[in-house]
């Protein structure tokens, strides 16, 4: 029941016996098809370490994608690469450190036949259980299976555990959800047009296996491949013709969840009809639970709500666990602390992430592990932590008040009277390189915050005494009136420096009709307050009457320095991410800051003595 505040809590530098050794120099390429329990051929590629000994057997790494398994690259690339040059060096990696790698194109995706009617569909969580058990009855294997992965197939990864196959010992979720709805596509209920959009016309291209449209999206993908690799024995494409031509009816997403509002909507696609929370991981917490197999959980503060995800994981699974929360973009590419833009390359290096990874995942099949640790990364005082509780020892909620002349302090209104009208300013916003727009695998940069707060409802504290470090949620409390029965509050905090250079460092949003604290316990722990999001908790405005406006920010932790000042920042829209609320009129809001209604914000602190 510990936090370690020195270097030594740095995850990626530990050092151990099953700590990664280089066993084999290379690897080689296969490709087979393998028929599911209702006969869809799903595409799969092997990589094995060249070298093995006769009869000798090793684990395998499972890694089910919708984004290609392997690629048919153009010439003269093909002549350099090979097919699966995208997954460097994850496969250099594992096969060098004695795992056999197994890439597969999930149903109705790549090269694999059948159709999808949304993402991780029941049939597709289903042919994880197949794979593995054609995985188990190769030659080469020791009867065990890991699985890994990042975005789509860190959800993969984590939904095979929910199958409950005996020879699956351990999942790595990477940048992955908990519970999408509010993790990537209404969080705050508020809908994610840029990513949802860009995202669902990517995976049309993908699975049709177009080029045309790639020129644009991704040159250099467009410039490297030609689109999917076939399998191996397919010389005259006549299989990925005829797997392509199932994926004629694959279901676009935007296009099935553009008009959802509430989390109970229903979603017919075809004859199937669903909600969000069926095919939601969070429902499945005791199926994650059962063979209690190690889970590593890894994620950024700055993408989507994913360090939210992490901790959720943390708190609500009696799995032995890693988790770990970083500084850098969606899935470790890139840089993305805001308090260091200048910094080149991002740490951990990937090559010293995945060797970390085959260390943990060593470490497991050995029979030795069961800790339950979350690390998590400091930015502003550029330091990693860990602790085997959350929140970590020495948090409390400091409360700060929303004051006269845009002011920010500790200290109580004693004002009868207060309040500030902002007129919303639907030019707002954190452009196309912030955390909702991360899952693409953007650069995140917050780098013009002094120009985009010119449009926002600022309040702004003194030149802080002391260095105060913030770690956890903030949650926001604001009474606040309108001339409209919908809208949305984007709440930013941010640093300012003795220069006036402004940082952000968190955000949170939440649609006003989704006000409503539900009394009912919610379906998984959670440390800010619970929304329902279902139509039956709704509750619009009535104009121009004050309500009380609870919610939770993102996750986060950070080091404010002295000398520095607190912002906090209040906008109604954010034009290049979200959906506008209301989609009509120019509402005004006002924000009561006075003794009978005083707006604050409880600021997770460390005690740091």
């Amino acid at each position: 029941m510990t936090m370690n505040q020195n270097q030594d809590a740095n995850p990626f530098k530990q050092r151990d016996e099953y700590y990664f050794q280089q066993r084999f120099e290379d690897y080689s390429v296969s490709s087979t098809y393998i028929p599911m329990r209702d006969g869809v051929k799903i595409a799969v590629t092997i990589c094995l370490p060249k070298g093995l000994s006769l009869g000798e057997k090793i684990p395998a790494l499972l890694y089910q994608t919708r984004y290609h398994r392997a690629h048919h690259l153009r010439l003269p690339f093909r002549w350099i690469w090979n097919e699966i040059v995208d997954y460097y060096p994850k496969t250099e990696l594992f096969t060098a450190g004695g795992y056999a790698v197994i890439y597969v194109d999930v149903r109705g995706c790549g090269a694999s036949y059948g159709y999808r009617i949304g993402p991780f569909s029941e049939e597709e969580v289903k042919d994880g259980c197949d794979v593995a058990d054609w995985i188990i009855k190769q030659p080469w294997s020791d009867g065990n299976v890991i699985s890994n992965g990042i975005s789509y197939t860190g959800f993969t990864a984590e939904w095979l555990a929910t199958n409950n196959h005996p020879s699956v010992k351990s999942v790595m979720p990477g940048h992955s959800g908990w519970d999408p709805f509010v993790d990537m596509i209404l969080p705050g209920g508020c809908f994610n047009t840029a990513f949802i959009q860009l995202w669902s016309f990517y995976g049309k291209q993908l699975d049709q296996n177009t080029q045309k449209q790639m020129k644009i999206l991704v040159p250099f993908r467009w410039l490297l491949m030609r689109g999917v690799k076939h399998v191996h024995s397919d010389i005259n494409f006549t299989e990925l013709k005829k797997a392509i031509q199932d994926h004629n009816i694959n279901e676009a997403v935007f296009d099935n969840i553009y008009e959802v509002n509430y989390r109970d909507d229903v979603v017919k696609i075809g004859d199937v009809v669903s909600s969000f929370g069926d095919r939601s991981i969070f429902t499945h917490q005791q199926d994650l639970q059962k063979l209690n197999i190690p889970i590593y959980s890894w994620a950024s503060w700055l993408d989507a709500n994913f360090a939210d995800v992490v901790i959720e994981r943390f708190l609500n699974l009696t799995n032995p666990q890693i988790a770990i929360i970083g500084d850098w973009n969606h899935g470790a590419h890139l840089p993305a602390n805001p308090f260091d833009p200048s910094r080149a390359a991002v740490v951990p290096s990937p090559h010293e992430r995945i060797k970390t990874e085959i260390s943990f995942f060593n470490k497991v099949l050995k029979g030795n592990f069961s800790e339950k640790t979350l690390y998590y990364y400091t930015m502003g005082e550029e330091r990693w932590k860990k602790s085997e509780i959350w929140p970590p020892l020495g948090q409390t909620l400091q409360r700060w008040y929303l004051q006269e002349n845009n002011g920010f302090s500790k200290e109580e209104p004693e004002a009868n009277e207060g309040a500030d009208d902002y007129k919303v300013n639907y030019r707002a916003t954190t452009g196309f390189f912030n955390r909702w727009m991360g899952p693409a695998g953007t650069p995140i940069r917050y780098t013009t915050r002094t120009k985009d707060d010119e449009k926002l409802l600022l309040y702004t504290s003194l030149p802080l005494e002391n260095d105060l470090e913030i770690t956890g949620n903030p949650i926001i409390t604001l009474y606040l009136s309108s001339t409209h029965e919908d809208g949305a509050v984007f709440v930013y905090l941010e640093d300012v420096d003795e220069e006036g250079n402004v940082t952000y460092f968190t955000d949170g949003n939440l649609r006003l009709i989704h006000r409503k604290i539900s009394s009912e316990k919610p379906p998984y722990k959670t440390l800010i307050p619970y929304h329902t999001f279902l139509k039956k908790d709704a509750l619009p405005l009535v104009p121009n009457e004050v309500s009380e406006i609870k919610f939770g920010l993102h996750a986060t932790s950070v080091l404010v320095k002295k000398g520095h000042r607190i912002r906090l920042a209040i906008a109604g829209a954010d034009k290049e991410v979200f959906k506008r609320y209301p989609a009509k009129g120019k509402p005004i809001i006002t924000i009561e800051r006075n003794k009978k209604n005083p707006s604050f914000i409880d600021i997770p602190i460390i005690n740091r003595e």
